[in-house]
């Protein structure tokens, strides 16, 4: 059995109202030498690399699919979402549960990282708008450039990074291509 923690409901409350300019929670965690942050809303849970299984002819950032207490979740390797090369599993490597809602619907994804830090808290004033240029990622993708312990990291826009209505256009359009002879 994998260890995994649980976000509870509790902890993934969203920040609303007057409390708002209050600092937020995030789960920091890196890819490759980078640190990236996610809003604890969206975290489910976080378990230990396990063996995914492949899905013929997706796209490249789709490592396969898990059983998650018997329901299917699909595996983004988040570093090739972004355009790197693919994760490398290591002892420390984790699956990061991650919850989007979109109107009355909820899908869970699984992302693949290098390891996950803690759960940091950034105040919205040490939170600055994502540089116009040099961050190596689509600026969509980004929430803000976060501030902590001197440190920077970047706080990111999960629901655009893992646009399940992009991802599915993207595997649409891979099935679709025509195949090398």
């Amino acid at each position: 059995m994998a260890n995994q923690l649980e976000i509870s409901d509790a902890e993934r409350e969203p920040v609303t109202g007057e409390a708002s300019d209050q600092a937020g929670q995030y789960l920091s965690f890196t890819l490759g030498e980078e640190t990236f942050a996610v809003n604890i809303t969206h975290i489910r849970e976080i378990i230990e690399y396990e063996a995914v299984t492949t899905v013929p002819m997706m796209p490249a950032f789709l490592r396969g699919v898990i059983n998650l207490r018997g329901r299917v979740v699909p595996v983004i390797d988040l570093a090739v979402r972004f355009g790197r090369p693919p994760t490398e599993i290591r002892r420390r490597t984790c699956i990061v549960i991650i919850e989007l809602s979109k109107q009355q619907t909820h899908q869970d994804l699984g992302i693949l990282v290098d390891s996950v830090n803690e759960v940091v808290e950034i105040e919205p004033s040490s939170q600055e708008r994502p540089p116009a240029f040099g961050a190596g990622l689509r600026n969509d993708f980004i929430e803000g450039i976060g501030k902590v312990d001197g440190r920077f990291i970047v706080v990111l826009d999960i629901d655009q990074a893992l646009s399940v209505t992009e991802m599915s256009a993207l595997a649409e359009a891979m099935s679709t291509a025509p195949r090398p002879s």
